[in-house]
């Protein structure tokens, strides 16, 4: 049997969608295009990959197999071409990424911005995701590099530590909070909110964590990042929880920013993969590029 790699990639966006339209659109196929390299791939397979009805598409029990086995290739084929960039520099490594809001927001930016200028045949792809997604994606081998909070469940996975992440209250000029060393989560709530959009790791969060307190977030407004959640708050529009980093970078808001009492709002993030030694090399260094200034391994989990 003759496996191509567009196929199998394009099996893994089906499923993973559950849809041949969702698809085919994450393979950068037409409809009809993928739906032709799906029936070829069951003719060669000799059997049905995946169960069709009007809610969409789900693998059968041979698809479920062969989904097993694409992503390893296809992280296989991505390794090589990594490690064969160290011969031929012109060829590019694609590296995926997936981290928590705080990551992705506070500190990843600066630091993969330097991680490609000092590297330049590997290209990344950064995603924001809860960290229990993220979990989910370095476990099946859909992503190369997590980085997640330690709330999250992290057995089968390798993990290293990456930077402290404390939530504060950002607070506008003369609010009734302002000038306090510290507050309680369950206190803010009778406040209105800017917050990030729904579907912001962050964002579900805390809007979780309200529900525990039995008072929902008043969110006044929703913004699709910390920076103009700073300048809606400096503005007077509401409060928000923002990374203590985020706070830092922002004029107006580094002073008046107030730390939360909670024990969730102090974490640790830390850098998590499958198998470190089995990452290609590009991804290898760019491990220890993030690591720079944490030292030492937590262990595999």
């Amino acid at each position: 049997m003759h496996f191509d790699f567009t196929d199998l990639r394009l099996l893994v966006a089906v499923i993973e969608a559950g849809s041949i339209t969702a698809g085919a659109e994450r393979a950068c196929l037409s409809l009809a295009a993928a739906s032709a390299r799906i029936r070829g791939l069951e003719q060669q397979a000799g059997v049905q990959l995946l169960a069709r009805s009007s809610r969409g598409v789900r693998p059968t029990a041979a698809g479920e197999r062969l989904l097993q086995h694409a992503r390893l290739l296809l992280q296989q084929q991505e390794r090589l071409r990594g490690e064969m960039a160290e011969f031929a520099p012109e060829q590019a490594c694609h590296l995926r990424i997936v981290a928590n809001t705080v990551a992705a927001a506070a500190f990843l930016p600066e630091l993969l911005a330097d991680y490609l200028v000092q590297n330049p045949p590997t290209d990344v792809a950064l995603e924001e995701l809860p960290s229990h997604t993220i979990v989910e994606a370095i476990l099946e081998q859909t992503a190369d590099i997590g980085i997640v909070a330690d709330h999250a469940d992290l057995r089968g996975l390798e993990s290293y530590p990456f930077r402290p992440d404390r939530l504060v209250l950002a607070l506008p000029p003369a609010h009734a909070l302002a000038g306090r060393r510290s507050v309680g989560f369950s206190e803010t709530l009778r406040y209105d909110f800017i917050g990030l959009p729904a579907e912001s790791a962050l964002q579900q969060h805390l809007s979780q964590l309200a529900l525990r307190c039995g008072r929902p977030m008043r969110l006044r407004a929703q913004a699709s990042g910390f920076e103009v959640i700073c300048r809606m708050v400096l503005r007077g529009a509401g409060i928000a929880v923002v990374p203590e980093e985020i706070a830092r970078q922002t004029p107006g808001i580094q002073c008046g920013a107030i730390p939360l009492e909670d024990d969730w709002a102090t974490r640790r993030l830390s850098i998590v993969v499958r198998e470190l030694a089995q990452l290609p090399l590009p991804a290898q260094r760019l491990v220890a590029f993030l690591r720079q200034g944490e030292g030492g391994i937590t262990g595999d989990r």
